[in-house]
């Protein structure tokens, strides 16, 4: 396609009442449909489109950019799902009356009010020690160990018992030795790409061997942070550079970093209920008094959010365990009240890449205008655990506290993997890995779901969802069968399974199970939900 020019709009919106100019740039290749898209979106959270004016219609829009009417009427119709426009018969089509009201101008100093720990701050503006700078963003990797201790507290489930290696809540469901392994927290590994890793990590290690021994920065591998930045504002709509980006050893130590700069002893902070049990365990362990807000349908309800929260922990691309996305309205809300009450919010977009329905939401940071948002994310579930790969994107107020927090827990770690990464995702290796994996898992989803709908409809609800590697089902309020009963005699039939009570808090506990599917073989569905539907029809 040939390349367009930038195209300069004027057109009268609402009731004719104003004149509003703003520019669609289409300069270069690629998806014009997208490019549309992110100049109409970035004009809603901007303010430059008000709530309840009037767009041009999609003919005129399309006559004035010199494209087709069905690509402005794409991009259109992506607004509308993601609720930021509305259409009106006979009327047009209007900006939804969302209050973003916390919006601020393009070239407004983010995060300007978000301030670390004061021992942080202190530390961060220290003396550089020898071998590398604490607000450094060096070439080389970044490591550090993995959280201290995460005890469990009373009443809630421990860490090492269940999720495959990857984290899941155990609730019983601890399945060593599964013949039909249904826990949540892992990929399959049969479809992780060895040989081209190999050729990638060789390739590293060989140049590793010719390069410098020094101590790298904390920040990460230069090349990685410049892809993951390019990366996640491709498939997410992150507003990042390189300079914001920190790798991490998976999510969890992002987690760890963030709670470390930010948390005094004594602080609140909000998490989802029910919810990612070793984030609520790792912030306990910071001294935090850890409060669960509930869930719904939209997502985390902010109006139960406490006002005195020093941080929000969030999970709104696909919610941990009920896998459901949080609205624009509830995003907005998030936003709005995190402006209002000082306070950080963390969004772990976990497997956020498998979507089988529809397009995604994008990235809450990508909403965040005041720079209250620090994006963690990881690539354990899209590639293998085994890698310990993730990163953060915070604002820039943080990254010197960060960096130091980051040197301090252990400076860096392995530059070969980082840098392999970075190649596998430059070359486009890690999109088309997505795609075919997203295939083989949709497949899976599908199956699960038409059994819990078929099957086990006298005992279990499937929460309705269409992303990621597992999903949720609730006790049926009728169901007449103890949820730990059939776990536990499961287990003893060769299944593993986890219990949502599991994911529960201090709140009274949900009935229900979170079945994986990444851990699962295809060819053991079958026989493994025949085994565990056994076990509901007689769980004695």
């Amino acid at each position: 396609m040939a390349a367009c020019k930038v195209q300069y709009l004027s057109y009268r919106l609402g009731q004719w009442r104003r004149r509003m100019d703003f520019h669609v740039g289409l300069t270069g290749r690629g998806d014009l449909t997208a490019r549309i898209y992110r100049e109409l979106r970035e004009a809603v959270l901007d303010g430059r489109l008000r709530p309840g004016e009037r767009l041009p219609p999609t003919r005129e829009l399309a006559r004035r950019l010199g494209v087709a009417r069905n690509t402005v009427a794409a991009a259109y119709d992506r607004l509308s799902a993601e609720g930021f426009l509305t259409g009106r018969v006979g009327s047009g089509t209007f900006v939804c009356a969302q209050p973003l009201t916390h919006a601020r101008p393009r070239n407004a100093p983010p995060g300007a009010g978000v301030r670390p720990r004061a021992v942080w701050e202190a530390i961060a503006a220290g003396p550089v020690p020898a071998g590398g700078s604490a607000g450094g963003t060096g070439s080389g990797d970044a490591a550090g160990t993995r959280p201290g201790s995460t005890e469990p507290g009373d009443g809630e489930a421990g860490i090492g018992g269940g999720g495959g290696g990857g984290g899941g809540a155990s609730g019983g469901g601890g399945g060593g030795g599964a013949v039909y392994d249904f826990r949540v927290g892992s990929p399959d590994p049969a479809l992780f790409p060895l040989e081209t890793w190999r050729r990638l990590l060789t390739r590293e290690l060989r140049r590793s061997a010719l390069g410098s021994a020094e101590y790298a920065g904390p920040a990460g591998h230069a090349g990685l942070r410049e892809a993951i930045a390019r990366h996640t504002g491709a498939s997410r709509a992150v507003r990042a550079g390189a300079d914001d980006v920190i790798v991490t050893q998976g999510a969890q130590q992002a987690l760890d970093l963030v709670g470390r700069v930010l948390i005094e002893p004594g602080d609140r902070v909000a998490v989802e209920e029910p919810g990612y049990p070793p984030a609520r365990l790792l912030f306990r362990s910071l001294g935090a008094r850890v409060t669960g807000v509930p869930v719904d349908a939209e997502g985390l309800r902010v109006a139960d959010l406490p006002d005195d929260a020093r941080l929000v922990y969030v999970t709104p691309s696909h919610q941990f365990p009920l896998g459901t996305p949080m609205s624009l309205a509830r995003r907005a809300a998030l936003l709005e009240w995190a402006e209002r009450n000082d306070a950080v919010v963390i969004e772990d977009d976990y497997d956020s890449e498998y979507r089988f329905a529809g397009r995604p939401l994008d990235a809450l940071q990508g909403l965040d205008r005041c720079g209250r948002v620090v994006y963690a994310g990881s690539f354990s579930k899209t590639l293998l655990p085994a890698l310990r790969l993730g990163f953060l994107i915070a604002p820039a107020s943080l990254r010197p506290a960060l960096h130091a927090a980051r040197m301090l827990t252990g400076w860096h770690g392995d530059p070969a993997p980082q840098a392999a990464l970075a190649g596998f995702i430059e070359e486009g290796l890690l999109a088309r890995h997505v795609r075919r994996t997203t295939r083989e898992y949709a497949g899976r989803h599908a199956r699960i779901t038409a059994a819990l709908r078929d099957r086990f409809a006298d005992w279990l609800r499937p929460v309705p969802s269409a992303a990621g590697l597992h999903l949720c089902a609730r006790l049926a309020p009728d169901a007449r069968v103890e949820v730990d009963r059939v776990i536990a005699r499961a287990r003893g039939a060769g299944v593993a399974v986890e219990s949502l009570a599991a994911y529960c808090g201090e709140s009274p506990a949900q009935a229900g199970l979170v079945i994986g599917y990444g851990g699962v073989r295809p060819a053991g569905i079958e026989e493994g939900l025949r085994r565990l539907a056994r076990c509901f029809a007689d769980p004695a």
